[in-house]
């Protein structure tokens, strides 16, 4: 799917002590891909990012052999609120994580959809109109809009729906936006990972495109199919079980796909990370699935 023959797999890594400290802990753990915060993700406080920390930044992806990042965007952004005062704020946040991944050199934005907060065809319009501004505003980064699990008024939980705000996105600004989708999110909107995977993956393609899907998050359900819940589990402990795992790891339609969980971290970060990429590796190289380490 993307000519990418080398495994980029990783973690959401973080940031504290500034964003050049990430890579490093990447590596600590074995990644070679990471996904990260460019700023403290629940406060609207922009950081300021100086020439060196960019610098140093980028050093330290190479020094640190990380083959991808991606960033991820703040919890209180909201492009489809109906509240014009925190749309304007959300549009001038985005704008802001835009800015801050074209100067770090990060080639991806994964992204929430909005929340509707009532009217859905609204919420998409206000949505996509939003994209359309930012992009406009900020070139570079691509936007990969995340599947979501189905709770309240959020927006894209369905196939359809992705699709949808996509279409709605201006030519040429729609060829900025591609997909994340999120394993335990997609089970828990409904969509059978454990008894349908080649089913799921065929609708996504038919609806969405598997060409425009450019990371995958790996992370179990603590509940069950179409619980609508966005409540992760470790990798292989929780209502997916491994074999979803095991087909993602051996598939060769995502064997170029950036890889990242989003797993609990319990009190121990680094080694349960370094544990469920080595699982997920192991399915990678086994043709059945084993009991977890």
């Amino acid at each position: 799917m993307r000519g990418i023959s080398r495994e980029l797999l990783g973690a959401h890594v973080s940031t504290a002590g500034g964003v050049a400290s990430a890579p490093a802990r990447g590596r600590e753990i074995g990644a070679t891909a990471i996904q990260i915060f460019t700023k403290t993700p629940n406060q609207w406080r922009e950081p300021s990012l100086s020439a060196a920390e960019i610098a140093r930044f980028k050093s330290e992806l190479k020094r640190n052999k990380i083959g991808a990042v991606v960033a991820h965007d703040s919890y209180l952004i909201n492009l489809a609120s109906p509240d014009a005062a925190h749309l304007k704020r959300s549009i001038t946040a985005y704008k802001s994580e835009l800015r801050r991944c074209k100067d770090l050199g990060i080639p991806f934005l994964v992204t929430h959809p909005g929340n509707h907060m009532g009217d859905r065809d609204a919420g998409l319009r206000r949505n996509a109109a939003a994209f359309d501004e930012c992009l406009a505003a900020i070139s570079g980064p691509m936007v990969l809009i995340e599947t979501a699990a189905g709770a309240g008024t959020a927006l894209g939980s369905t196939f359809k729906e992705l699709g949808e705000l996509r279409q709605m996105v201006a030519d040429p600004l729609r060829e900025r936006i591609g997909f994340c989708a999120d394993t335990c999110h997609l089970y828990s909107a409904g969509y059978d990972l454990v008894n349908d995977w080649d089913g799921t993956w065929r609708e996504w393609d038919r609806t969405v495109g598997l060409h425009r899907l450019f990371c995958l998050h790996l992370n179990d359900s603590k509940t069950p199919l179409g619980s609508r819940r966005d409540r992760h589990a470790l990798i292989a402990e929780g209502c997916l079980g491994p074999e979803p795992f095991r087909k993602v790891m051996l598939d060769q339609r995502f064997r170029g796909i950036i890889k990242v969980i989003e797993t609990p971290k319990g009190d121990h970060p680094e080694r349960q990370d370094r544990r469920m990429l080595r699982r997920l590796r192991a399915y990678g190289r086994r043709a059945h699935v084993r009991r977890p380490t």
